[in-house]
């Protein structure tokens, strides 16, 4: 087999041929042309937006809150400025998500009382809640009045948050006939059928004159006593403040024992 030979390369031809391949790996690493510009800064990545965190939660007008009155008022001794306090019963849901949980707070206070007179007259307050407080401790001016109450009495409820106690005329009306009745048997043993007169006629002054020196009832509402909220504005709430999956925790009231009729 024959062996090809082929040509030495001199020292000086090496060295050509090193000198050529280092410019070539020079050109290679370095961009071309002169470098007039800042290299870009590296910018941080922006952190991800907190879910919510910019959202508006509209509870429209007319949204019905059932709430449960925390202390009891009485016109007994009721009077204007008095606190009203109050724990939502039922969750409001806005979307699917709960916006207002079961357990938030609302105060309000009285703006009116007045005691029933001994002639004529009802006795009746009236309420506004100012403030809404969820469990988060995130607070909001409420600004609104109760619709509806069940008290377990006969007091009726007006569209301004009025409530008006029971009336008395038919009690009224049976003391006079029981005071006149007693008398006109007491008449009756003493003087006969004429003292029986004198003493019915005895008998209606006295009923009448207890009916004027006594009050009619007063307007109430127990502690535990139910009523319904309605909006009569839109309530605007922060997302970032409310927990859309938080059901909430009702505290009931101990409520009041019946009261006799």
């Amino acid at each position: 087999m024959t062996r090809r030979h082929f040509p030495a390369i001199g020292p000086c031809a090496a060295c050509f041929l090193m000198a050529i391949s280092a410019t070539g790996l020079l050109s290679a690493q370095q961009p071309q042309g002169p470098q007039t510009d800042a290299p870009s800064p590296v910018l941080p990545k922006p952190a991800p937006a907190r879910a919510g965190s910019s959202e508006r939660v509209i509870v429209p007008t007319g949204t019905r809150i059932g709430v449960v009155l925390q202390n009891g008022i009485t016109t007994r001794s009721a009077k204007p400025g008095d606190s009203v306090y109050l724990q939502t019963s039922f969750p409001v849901t806005i979307g699917n998500r709960i916006v207002i949980p079961v357990g938030s707070y609302l105060r309000g206070e009285l703006v009116e009382s007045k005691r029933p007179g001994r002639v004529k007259g009802r006795g009746e307050f009236r309420m506004r809640l100012n403030t809404l407080i969820l469990p988060t401790g995130y607070t909001v001016d409420l600004n609104a009045a109760p619709r509806s109450a069940d008290s377990g009495g006969k007091e009726t409820m007006d569209s301004e948050g009025k409530i008006t106690g029971g009336s008395d005329k038919g009690k009224d009306v049976g003391t006079v006939a029981e005071t006149t009745a007693t008398g006109a048997g007491i008449g009756a043993i003493a003087g006969h059928g004429k003292g029986a007169g004198i003493g019915a006629g005895i008998g209606a002054v006295a009923g009448l004159a207890a009916v004027l020196l006594t009050r009619g009832p007063e307007a109430e509402l127990p502690r535990g006593s139910t009523m319904d909220i309605v909006l009569d504005h839109d309530l605007t709430l922060d997302g970032s403040q409310i927990q859309f999956t938080n059901l909430g925790q009702f505290q009931p009231a101990v409520q009041s024992p019946p009261r006799q009729p």
